[in-house]
C-alpha cells in the first residue's frame, strides 16, 4: 500500500514538474498597462522593463529588489538610463531581498500610487512564483499582466524554481 501511495506521488510530482517545464510563460505583445514591476534577478528582466519604457508602452517602472549600495546614477550607467527617464519613470525599490519581499514592497508602492493595473516582467521560470506571491499579497481588484522575458534555464534551475513554487503555492493556501 505504501508503495502505491509513494508511486502516485512520484508520478503526479513528475507530471507536474514536466507541465512546469514544458510550458514555461511567454512575453506579451500588449497590454492596456501603463506600470511595469521588474524584480531584480535573472538577466533580461531590467533591459525588459526599460525597452517597455523606451516605447512607450509603459509610464513609470518599479525595480524591486536592488541592492541598498546601488545608486540611482550608478543604475543608470549600468542599464544606460538617460538620467531624465531615471527622474521621470524608474522607481528603485531597495526593501527586498527575495521574490516574498518583492511581493511586499510591489504592493506598498501599488498602494502608496493608488494603481490598478501592472506588467509584470520577470525571467519565464520565476513568472508563476513571482506572480502567486504577488496575488497573495495584493488585493484582487490588481490586475496582473505576465510578461515573461524568455530564458534558457538549466534542468537545476528549472527543478529548485518548480520547489519554490510548489512551496508558495502551499504556503499561500494558509495565507489566504
Amino acid at each position: 500500500m505504501i508503495r502505491r501511495v509513494f508511486a502516485f506521488v512520484a508520478i503526479i510530482w513528475f507530471a507536474g514538474f514536466l507541465t512546469f517545464t514544458l510550458t514555461l510563460p511567454g512575453p506579451v505583445a500588449d497590454d492596456e498597462s501603463r506600470v511595469v514591476v521588474v524584480p531584480t534577478g535573472a538577466a533580461g528582466r531590467i533591459e525588459r522593463g526599460l525597452e517597455l519604457l523606451e516605447a512607450d508602452d509603459a509610464r513609470i517602472m518599479l525595480v524591486t529588489g536592488v541592492d541598498p549600495e546601488v545608486k540611482p546614477g550608478e543604475f543608470a550607467a549600468q542599464f544606460d538610463v538617460p538620467m531624465d527617464v531615471m527622474q521621470c519613470c524608474v522607481v528603485l525599490g531597495f526593501d527586498a531581498v527575495d521574490t516574498r519581499g518583492n511581493a511586499t514592497e510591489t504592493a506598498e508602492w501599488l498602494k502608496a500610487k493608488n494603481i490598478r493595473s501592472i506588467r509584470l516582467v520577470t525571467t519565464d521560470w520565476h513568472m508563476r512564483r513571482a506572480a502567486n506571491e504577488l496575488r497573495n499579497t495584493i488585493p484582487p481588484a490588481i490586475t496582473i499582466v505576465e510578461d515573461a522575458v524568455p530564458s534558457e534555464p538549466s534542468l537545476r534551475i528549472l527543478f529548485l524554481e518548480y520547489h519554490k513554487f510548489l512551496a508558495s503555492r502551499v504556503i499561500g493556501l494558509f495565507r489566504g
